[in-house]
Order: C-alpha cells, then sequence, then structure tokens
C-alpha cells in the first residue's frame, strides 16, 4: 500500500545513523592528518606567533558556533525523543480507558474489546518488534483494526441516555487513539536537515586541521585527538538515534504498550481488576 512504502525508510534512517557517525569520524580525523601534512610542507615563516595568533581567534569563533548548533541539536534531540516516548504512554492509556468504557457500557461491547485486543497486541508488535530493522509505524492492516473496533462501536443501539454517553465517549477515545499513531509517525521523520549536519562537519573539520597546524605529532597527540573525532562522531550518532525514537541502539521504551496488552488479555477473564490491583504485571515481561 502506498502508506506502508513511505515506512520502510525509517529503517534506513536507524542504519544510517551509524554510518554517519563513522563518516564524520573518518572527515573529521581526515582533517587533523591534512593540518598535520601542512605543517611538515610550508615553511616556518608561514607558521609564526602571529599566524598562529590569528588562526586560534579565527577558530575560537568557529568553536563557539560549532558548540552552539551541537547544543541545539542535542535539545531538539532529546525533546524529539521526550515526546515520542510520551506519545507511546498516550497511546497506551488510551487504549486501556478505551476498553474499560466499553467493559462497562457491558456485554454488547465484547466483540469491539476482542478486536481492541487484538489492535493493542499488532500495534505493539509493530513499535517494537524483535527484530529492530521491521519497526513498522503505519502498518494500514494494523489501522484496519481500529476502524473495526470503530466500526463496531458505532453498530451498538445505545438503548439509554447513559449508554448513548458511553458509546460517544468510546468513539471519542477510538479518535484520539488513530490521532496518536498519525502524531507518533510523523515526529519519528522529523530528523536534522541533512545540510546542518554537513556544515556542521566542516566546521569540525576545520578545528581539527587547526589543532594539527601547530602542534607536533607523537603518539599522545595522536591518539587525543583520535578519541576526540570519536567522541564527537559518538555525539552525532546520538543525535540521530534519538530523533527516531523506534528501533536504533537507543529507543523508547516497550513498557507501556506491554502493560496495556498484558491489562487487556487479563481483562478477557472476570479477575482482570484483581489481577491487576494484585501487581501480577511486571514490567518488561509477557504474563
Amino acid at each position: 500500500m502506498p502508506g506502508n512504502a513511505t515506512w520502510p525508510c525509517l529503517n534506513r534512517m536507524i542504519f544510517s545513523s551509524l554510518i554517519i557517525a563513522v563518516l564524520v569520524f573518518a572527515v573529521v580525523l581526515t582533517g587533523a592528518f591534512a593540518g598535520a601534512m601542512v605543517r611538515r610542507r610550508v615553511s616556518e615563516h608561514h607558521l609564526t606567533d602571529q599566524t598562529r595568533s590569528l588562526v586560534s581567534v579565527s577558530m575560537a569563533m568557529v568553536a563557539t558556533i560549532a558548540a552552539l548548533v551541537l547544543g541545539l541539536l542535542i535539545s531538539n534531540a532529546n525533546r524529539s525523543f521526550s515526546n515520542v516516548q510520551g506519545q507511546v504512554i498516550s497511546l497506551s492509556s488510551e487504549i486501556l480507558r478505551l476498553d474499560q468504557l466499553l467493559r462497562r457500557y457491558g456485554p454488547d461491547t465484547k466483540l469491539a474489546r476482542e478486536t481492541l485486543r487484538e489492535y493493542a497486541e499488532k500495534k505493539r508488535a509493530d513499535l517494537f518488534p524483535k527484530n529492530p530493522a521491521n519497526v513498522n509505524l503505519a502498518n494500514q492492516s494494523t489501522y484496519g483494526l481500529l476502524q473495526n473496533v470503530e466500526d463496531l462501536i458505532l453498530a451498538i443501539k445505545p438503548p439509554t441516555a447513559r449508554d448513548e454517553w458511553w458509546r460517544s465517549q468510546a468513539m471519542l477515545l477510538a479518535s484520539r487513539i488513530g490521532e496518536t499513531r498519525f502524531l507518533l509517525a510523523q515526529e519519528t521523520m522529523q530528523g536534522t536537515p541533512k545540510a546542518v549536519l554537513f556544515l556542521l562537519m566542516f566546521w569540525l573539520t576545520l578545528l581539527f586541521g587547526s589543532f594539527t597546524l601547530f602542534a607536533p605529532s607523537n603518539i599522545i597527540s595522536t591518539a587525543t585527538l583520535t578519541l576526540c573525532a570519536l567522541a564527537v562522531a559518538g555525539a552525532i550518532g546520538m543525535i540521530l538515534e534519538l530523533e527516531h525514537g523506534f528501533g536504533g541502539l537507543v529507543h523508547v521504551s516497550s513498557q507501556p504498550m506491554d502493560r496495556a496488552v498484558f491489562i487487556l488479555r487479563a481483562g478477557s477473564d472476570d479477575k482482570a481488576q484483581e489481577r491487576e490491583d494484585e501487581g501480577v504485571y511486571r514490567p518488561g515481561g509477557d504474563p
């Protein structure tokens, strides 16, 4: 389906985090070695104290700009990650509240509750598969289950005003679940513009080149610059991981959806509330 064709790019984005981090490491370290090569080839009168001072002041300005941009990227990535985690929590709580409303309505909603439980199970499998590369934020078959829940709720004929209110609240919650689903998919696609990454990479390359332009080449300086380049590349890779939210080395917690699925499964028998109150659920595991 057209909707599914768009989202496999999320998997490519997840793998590109590592690729971009390795690229940053290689380019920045190349800049450092280029600075060392320039130092060996230019004559001494090009490396005077005045030149050193000029380069230091110029690179201080570049370093300040790079630090500000890097800090902004980290802040945005952390906010995006927090938003995604919050949407997962909202999705799980909305599913539980909808199931509770349907249960209070009465036995006429049994089929709708069973379909809702199936939707929650498939949604959890889409968001948190065993293979992180299989994350699917817009699985149309899963969304079709939610639409079936809505159709089953609409098919109910409330005999009283009280039952009509329960049905209207259930439809409102089902609509919110669908809205959260789209928000979740859209949030994870808002990554850092590639132009910003390339510009930041250029600034960092200039900085590392300036470090070796005047510093002597030895084991200590080489090891230090290599570790610094690795740290910078790791920071950029971590930023990209936080922006994705799903499937990477850093991902949102599956516990809210695990808990929702557990409660829905337990709710199929009459002791659901009792088991929940007793704390039978264990975070991170199935019943």
